[in-house]
């Protein structure tokens, strides 16, 4: 049998007799601060019980990192998926969304929500915990895994089974419960003892630590008005009779993808002209300014909610916080010494408040241009002066700070924050999380428009979250109204163009652990051509030959 070389983060190299697993490898590795919970092997994430067969370079994935936090948040799901099904094995457990640090989960019998003992549930939780129980993972035929899930009362599973062509299924066991996860788990549940089971709407909270404090939870921060999005796009999912991927699926085997996607399109074009009719009622406002993630669609609705704007008599003027940027050299430096876009001090704050308010004051005024190549502001004579029916729209991530516009009075203002929160979910137990919704739009778009492979995507996009969590979350709930730019059917859409640039990063790429987490991901959608989507819809800003200019 051939010898087998690791070679260990500090470089020296050990010989093995034959396949080694990564809990074996521990020993060498040292001591570490915080739990390795799972390895990175030649730049691909695996589980401590998973057999390493060829030469490989290794890292330890410990709890502070975000790839480690996600091996037990995952973990956690399953315990708790494996109490649920201990204590009421009638009723289904179906994940839904995150809210802050935590999945909102139901426990449903037929269409009707149950009332259930929470604190019960959190102690068997805490029991199987304090046993430190393994989880088993293995290999079994599609047809015992079809087998395995059709008595399992988790339909949508066996749907996404359904429409896999996969040979063998990884099962993942705790205990005598089995159930499916697409990544990495703990190889032993006992370090999960950071969580708690919190009652909230209609089922309740699973809550775990932040990524950077894993040994506490942090302080609860409801977002309501969010939250009331999200239930209202699952009860139309569930209307219309697609709420987990292998239903979607299930649409375009039977060719009725063309369909969907104009109902959804239909759905979402009503909520912004609903937000439209709100901004009309307001009377005062006289000023749109809205906030949104990365890739969460912010140009596209402010093109498509100035078209409703004009339907209910006003007269939008769209004016880019771009051109108020200050400059290179004017630009803050963030901890690493390089330029900090995203900081609300990266823009000419004084001078974007005196425009607006001699607008208000019914003055003409001429607005500057900002030239990104020669990092300077220009002006070009483009002069504006407004009407009766004139309002204005402002797109950025600081739109709903107020620091952004301290001199304009509240009452000329309505907010708006956009979030790609989709309803869908994998099936009952595996979530789709907003994130890699928003990141597989941006690799598209980046690759379309910007010359940018899936890898530079994906080595910024760490920079990018820390950006929205310091610059756009904190103000989410100050919004008037909440938009939510996700379409159901969209990620059947960016899997064709996405599936080529994800595959062209290599094993020897620091990305191609998250490259290949979204490969796999995007495994379960069937495609949906890009021929159904309409030329004005939010998607077209990614994917391109949209009927709006950019």
């Amino acid at each position: 049998m051939a010898r087998l070389t690791i070679t260990f983060p500090d470089g020296t190299t050990r010989e093995f007799d034959g396949p080694v697993t990564g809990s074996s490898l521990l020993t060498h590795l040292g001591p570490r601060k915080r739990p390795i919970v799972a390895l990175r092997v030649n730049n691909e994430l695996f589980s401590l019980t998973r057999s390493i067969d060829v030469r490989a370079r290794i890292e330890p994935v410990t709890t502070e990192t975000t790839e480690g936090s996600n091996v037990c948040r995952r973990t956690l799901c399953l315990v708790l998926a494996a109490a649920a099904r201990e204590l009421y094995p009638e009723l289904r457990l179906l994940v839904g969304h995150s809210l802050g640090y935590g999945y909102y989960y139901t426990l449903e019998s037929g269409s009707t929500n149950v009332h259930i003992d929470l604190p019960a549930l959190e102690a068997r939780m805490r029991e199987m915990i304090a046993a430190d129980l393994a989880v088993e993972t293995r290999y079994v035929s599609y047809e015992e895994a079809l087998e395995l899930f059709e008595g399992s009362n988790q339909p949508d599973t066996l749907r996404l089974l359904r429409h896999s062509s996969k040979p063998k299924i990884l099962i993942n066991t705790l205990g005598s419960y089995s159930d499916l996860y697409f990544q990495p788990l703990l190889d032993r549940i006992g370090i999960l003892t950071v969580f708690e089971i919190r009652p909230y709407g209609e089922g309740f909270l699973l809550r775990f630590p932040p990524t950077a404090l894993n040994d506490r939870l942090s302080d609860f921060e409801d977002v309501p008005q969010l939250f009331r999005i999200y239930a209202e796009s699952k009860k139309w999912g569930k209307m219309i009779g697609v709420s987990s991927v292998g239903q979607l699926n299930e649409l375009v085997e039977r060719r009725k993808a063309k369909d969907y996607v104009e109902i959804t399109e239909t759905l979402q074009n009503k909520k912004i002209a609903e937000i439209a009719d709100m901004i009309a009622a307001r009377k005062t406002a006289r000023v749109v300014l809205i906030a949104g993630p990365s890739s969460s669609g912010k140009t596209t609705t402010s093109k498509k909610l100035s078209m409703q704007l004009r339907v209910v008599g006003f007269e939008p003027l769209v004016i880019s916080l771009d051109d108020y940027y200050r400059g290179v050299e004017n630009t803050p430096k963030d901890a690493e010494g390089k330029p900090d876009f995203e900081c609300l001090e990266a823009l000419d704050v004084p001078l974007l408040n005196e425009i607006l308010v001699s607008l208000f004051e019914g003055k003409e005024v001429e607005l500057p241009t900002f030239d990104f190549k020669s990092g300077s502001r220009k002006y070009s004579g483009k002069k504006l002066k407004l009407t009766d029916r004139s309002i204005l729209i402002l797109e950025g991530i600081h739109g709903l700070n107020d620091k952004l516009t301290p001199l304009v009075p509240a009452e000329l203002k309505f907010k708006i924050y956009l979030s790609a929160l989709t309803q869908l979910n994998l099936d009952d137990h595996n979530r789709i999380p907003t994130s890699d919704n928003r990141l597989l739009r941006r690799i598209v778009r980046d690759a379309q428009f910007r010359s940018k492979g899936a890898a530079g995507t994906i080595s910024m996009w760490a920079s990018v979250q820390r950006g929205e969590r310091l610059h756009i979350f904190p103000f989410q709930d100050k919004a008037d109204a909440m938009f939510n730019t996700a379409l159901d059917y969209e990620l059947s859409v960016l899997k064709v163009y996405a599936e080529p640039l994800l595959r062209a990063v290599k094993p020897t790429e620091g990305e191609y652990a998250e490259a290949s987490r979204l490969l796999m991901f995007l495994n379960n959608f069937s495609p949906i051509p890009s021929s159904f989507v309409p030329g004005q819809s939010i998607i077209r800003e990614f994917i391109g030959d949209s009927d709006f200019k950019y």
